[in-house]
């Protein structure tokens, strides 16, 4: 498995590289058989340490997990546990998954925009409707059952995923509503 483990205006020394690599080694090999890449960013928010880390499993789909801890490595313990949660809860749909799907999934390009919000402008109205574009990053859609979405969505921890419908080959939607249960968007 490749590693890229970052700080973000930390030192991260090399004892806690070999600690992130051992320890979500071991959570990988239980639930993933193929090498896959993991990418673990320290950083600091006022006194607590935050760890996120994201893996791309060899199945075409993303793990996330976030944690928050007052000691650097209780930080990316208690992330690698997350991780280690979803993975769990997920290891018989992922297998399954495999069985069913004989290529990775298949991503199609696109672009995402960041937009600027006026927070200045919260009680006059707005000179334009035209948005000032802060950034743009490419993207990848994948292509999945709405299932596969759903599992996706919860694994990655995202509050919404676009993704183009394999059966009907268009573009999909799934989102987390309020009252906890899975809205599922799909234009006709």
């Amino acid at each position: 498995m490749r590693y890229q483990i970052t700080g973000k205006q930390l030192d991260i020394g090399e004892a806690l590289q070999t600690h992130v690599k051992q320890e979500l080694g071991v959570v990988m090999e239980k639930y993933s058989q193929r090498p896959t890449d993991a990418t673990v960013v320290f950083s600091k928010s006022a006194h607590e340490y935050v760890c996120e880390a994201t893996v791309h499993l060899s199945s075409g789909f993303e793990a996330a997990a976030k944690a928050h801890a007052t000691e650097i490595y209780a930080a990316f313990d208690a992330c690698a546990e997350k991780m280690d949660k979803q993975l769990r809860r997920y290891k018989r749909r992922l297998k399954d998954h495999k069985r069913e799907r004989t290529d990775p999934v298949d991503l199609l390009g696109a672009s995402s925009y960041i937009l600027a919000t006026d927070s200045d402008s919260e009680e006059s109205e707005p000179d334009t409707l035209q948005p000032i574009i802060v950034a743009e990053m490419q993207t990848k859609i994948p292509s999945l059952s709405v299932g596969e979405a759903v599992m996706q969505m919860e694994l990655a921890g995202a509050p919404v995923l676009v993704f183009r419908n394999e059966k009907k080959d268009g573009v999909n939607v799934v989102y987390r509503r309020d009252d906890g249960n899975i809205g599922w968007i799909e234009p006709s």
